[in-house]
């Protein structure tokens, strides 16, 4: 789905069909939307399914029935990652043949034995035991070589963001050794292959950015514009997500659930429109909608947020 206009604003919303939509995923929604209608682009929907094993049955289905509820509309069919095994493969035989990749043997508990750094997300920054071992079995887990120079861009958002991905991540992987394609190179082979322009999602992917920026240039990809938004915390101060069981959205609450997104969003939505009909709420953020006014933090707690 290229566009034939190079001046095309297309976004996209990209979830995961592992449970019911929450808070967390209606800010990064109503963002992603409004910001794509507001430049007169396109707004894509994506169901990032490529982790298998964490997927409900019928998720995928209640998310496109919940996101119609809320009064979203999306341009062109969905794209469904699992159905793009071939695309994935084929970046990977890319990257092999301009020798960026390779085969790698080491078990996560032989990296954390041996690794000296956390890295940004929290694991461990790869040690690089299997770079010059010439492991070419392609049953290994693949990882691609990084940039030692400081990789960095400008967030909408958040700003100026640098990260040195030797320092803080280390070469990663892009194919698991259980032969699942990583999220990483699945969602750059596929913003490419949108030609998505814009990605407007939660701060949390934050720091993914730069590897998915690296990715993106060795393989010859555009890199896109990025504003990332402050995610919802619960009272614990963690991300509101499944895993935090954050309470599903209530279509029948529909109106109250968007209008606190858009307080959220630093958005000043009038308090009578909070009952108001869905197409009055959507009327008032189509014309009123500012991505200048979301705060510029990485999470606001929301705890007040209904279920």
């Amino acid at each position: 789905m290229h566009s034939s206009d190079p001046r095309l604003y297309r976004g996209r919303f990209a979830p995961s069909p592992t449970g019911a939509l929450h808070f967390g995923s209606l800010i990064a929604a109503t963002a992603s939307f409004l910001e794509a209608r507001s430049r007169g682009g396109e707004w894509l929907v994506r169901m990032e399914d490529i982790d298998t094993p964490r997927n409900v049955a019928g998720a995928a289905s209640d998310i496109l029935r919940t996101l119609e509820a809320f009064g979203f509309a999306w341009d062109g069919p969905v794209w469904v990652q699992s159905e793009r095994h071939a695309a994935y493969q084929a970046a990977l035989d890319s990257l092999r043949q301009a020798g960026l990749l390779y085969g790698c043997n080491c078990s996560r508990s032989q990296i954390a034995a041996t690794a000296k750094l956390r890295a940004v997300d929290g694991g461990w920054v790869y040690p690089g035991h299997c770079r010059t071992a010439g492991l070419t079995d392609p049953g290994l887990a693949q990882r691609l070589r990084v940039t030692t120079q400081p990789l960095g861009f400008i967030d909408r958002i958040q700003g100026e963001v640098t990260q040195h991905l030797a320092a803080q991540v280390g070469d990663f992987i892009l194919r698991r050794a259980d032969g699942l394609f990583a999220y990483q190179l699945a969602v750059v082979v596929d913003d490419a292959a949108q030609g998505i322009s814009d990605i407007v999602r939660g701060a949390d992917l934050l720091a993914s950015t730069p590897r998915q920026i690296w990715l993106q240039r060795c393989l010859g990809y555009p890199t896109p514009s990025y504003a990332h938004l402050p995610v919802a915390t619960n009272p614990a101060g963690e991300k509101w997500s499944k895993q935090t069981l954050a309470p599903a959205l209530v279509p029948q609450a529909a109106s109250q659930q968007l209008w606190q997104a858009l307080r959220f969003l630093g958005q000043a939505v009038p308090d009578e429109l909070q009952q108001a009909p869905l197409s009055d709420l959507w009327g008032w953020a189509l014309t009123h909608w500012s991505l200048a006014a979301i705060p510029r933090q990485q999470a606001i707690s929301a705890a007040a947020v209904p279920g």
